[in-house]
């Protein structure tokens, strides 16, 4: 609590911590002392201009120097880190692929890496910042199902043993949710929900201004709604799953069905770009079923702002505009004209800026390096 008021007033009599926090004299005065000895607090005189009477308050403010905090995303084929000083100064964002048998010692050791050189050296953290992370899972899945492929260790401990620092960890599409309600395309909204279309279709919802987890772990699975009963096996267990025709490798594959040649997505951003209606039909139908699920999602949870992200939706309006439609198809009329439909604005790093984001609550909004620009939105308030 006092680091969190330090860190949204600045700098702060012990008086001024007493008031705010509501803590008694004597055990706001023992946590003063414990973080001023621990160097996470600094304790200075102002100068006081002129001669006055009396002795000039003590002020304690958060020692920029005393520590870093670090968010990881764990993806399927990359490492993705952020880092911010403890008094939120931007030190900036880093990534890089790997092969998916790589182990998850070398994604770990990749992430220490990636940090290394952000900080200038090993990242200074302690019991007062832990390291955040997401992984490509449910919170549902129990840690011990995280292991490397070699079975050596969980995530959350080869993290901790190579930080030796604490552990948080989440879904990645629910901490990317979490970023861009706080500083992307849903700033200064509270009801957002999130999509995230990838290697995996995942997301996230923010309700009333708070990352939403349910009562399992499982909130914000969209890619696990039924949108074929009679379409392909999915990952899960189930069959049909929107994640089984708006993954990345589920549309590059419906492309050639159709009687396209795409090796990946790329080239199928190129055969759209060169006039390609096959391309532009199987999009179509794809973000058909996208809006139908992300109506059924608003007509629950009624969120103000919805936002897509990940890399399928960087192909733009031939995706959005169909999903715009559906959604306007579904969504219940009272709610129709308002919700607002928003291409994300960070890029690959978006889960872990919201690790960063959601290990320090309250903070005041980032620039990091791999923002994106925002294209244009889709919300019909916005046409």
């Amino acid at each position: 609590m006092v680091l969190r008021l330090l860190r949204r007033h600045g700098s702060l009599s012990r008086g001024e911590l007493v008031a705010l926090s509501g803590l008694s004299r004597t055990t706001l005065f023992d946590i003063v002392v414990a973080l001023v000895d621990g160097g996470t607090v600094t304790a200075s005189v102002p100068e006081v201009a002129g001669r006055g009477r009396g002795r000039p308050v003590e002020k304690l403010a958060l020692n920029p120097a005393a520590g870093q905090v670090i968010g990881i995303d764990f993806a399927r084929q990359a490492v993705r880190v952020a880092a911010s000083t403890i008094t939120h100064g931007v030190i900036g964002t880093s990534d890089e692929g790997h092969a998916p048998e790589a182990s998850w010692q070398e994604r770990v050791e990749r992430a220490y890496r990636l940090v290394g050189r952000l900080t200038g050296g090993p990242p200074r953290l302690g019991a007062l910042s832990p390291v955040g992370v997401g992984v490509s899972a449910p919170m549902a899945v129990p840690a011990a199902g995280l292991p490397g492929v070699d079975g050596h260790g969980t995530v959350t401990e080869l993290v901790g043993q190579r930080f030796e620092a604490p552990v948080r960890w989440d879904s990645n599409a629910r901490l990317a949710a979490l970023a861009e309600s706080r500083w992307g395309a849903a700033r200064g909204e509270r009801d957002v929900a999130y999509l995230h279309l990838s290697d995996g279709v995942g997301g996230g919802l923010v309700v009333d201004g708070t990352l939403h987890r349910g009562a399992y772990g499982v909130s914000g699975e969209f890619g696990h709604i039924t949108v074929d009963p009679g379409g392909a096996a999915c990952c899960c267990g189930g069959v049909g799953c929107l994640q089984t025709v708006a993954s990345v490798g589920a549309v590059v594959e419906a492309y050639r069905a159709a009687g396209g040649a795409a090796r990946d997505l790329p080239d199928l951003v190129a055969a759209l770009d060169a006039g390609d209606r096959r391309a532009r039909a199987v999009l179509a139908g794809v973000g058909t079923r996208i809006g139908r699920v992300l109506a059924a999602v608003s007509n629950t949870v009624d969120p103000r702002v919805i936002v897509i992200g990940g890399e399928l939706a960087a192909v733009g309006r031939p995706l959005l505009a169909p999903i715009r439609r559906a959604l306007d198809l579904g969504i219940m009329p009272g709610a129709r004209e308002q919700v607002s439909l928003r291409p994300a604005e960070f890029g690959e790093v978006s889960a872990a800026l919201g690790a960063v984001a959601w290990l320090r609550p309250g903070t005041t909004p980032l620039e990091p390096t791999h923002r994106r620009e925002p294209t244009a939105l889709i919300g019909r308030r916005n046409r």
